[in-house]
């Protein structure tokens, strides 16, 4: 039996959104389209990143106090500037632009079924976007490796 690639088991039919697609417009597009996750596509036609519920629901998470210590009158905060900004961020969400992750691990057309599988579990990713010559040309979600594994015993 011929081993499977990205090429076989990804979806072509994809569903995107733009980094100015707003918060509302993506919810709904979950629900409409019954998916868990979209890829983001620059103006260009560039991969710009993904978003997914996850993103979406991280926007209602609430914003905790930064923990501080106070260490000989100075105040040490024990998170960074840029964690509380982007949680700040996050809270204010209007686009796809505010909560999509940008850095985004891509497979190509012929990554084995083995490495999909190995990616997605050791780097906790719910989404692999295809690209063939640095174009986007399908997505790989959870449902796809399962349906894989599962026809291919």
């Amino acid at each position: 039996m011929k081993e499977l690639r990205a090429r076989d088991i990804c979806t072509r039919e994809l569903i995107t959104v733009t980094p100015d697609t707003t918060i509302e417009v993506l919810g709904r597009l979950f629900i409409d389209k019954d998916i868990s996750g979209a890829p983001v596509i620059a103006e260009d036609g560039s991969l710009y990143g993904v978003v997914t519920e996850n993103d979406l629901i991280s926007t209602e998470k609430p914003f905790h106090i930064p923990t501080i210590i106070n260490f000989f009158d100075a105040i040490i905060p024990l998170q960074s500037d840029a964690y509380i900004e982007k949680e700040i961020a996050r809270m204010a969400a209007v686009t796809v632009d505010d909560i999509c992750v940008r850095d985004v691990v891509t497979v190509d057309e012929g990554t084995s079924l083995q490495e999909i599988a190995n990616i997605m579990t050791e780097q906790k990713i719910h989404m692999l976007p295809v690209l063939s010559d640095g174009i986007l040309t399908g997505i790989i979600g959870k449902k796809d490796v399962i349906k894989a594994i599962a026809t291919k015993r």
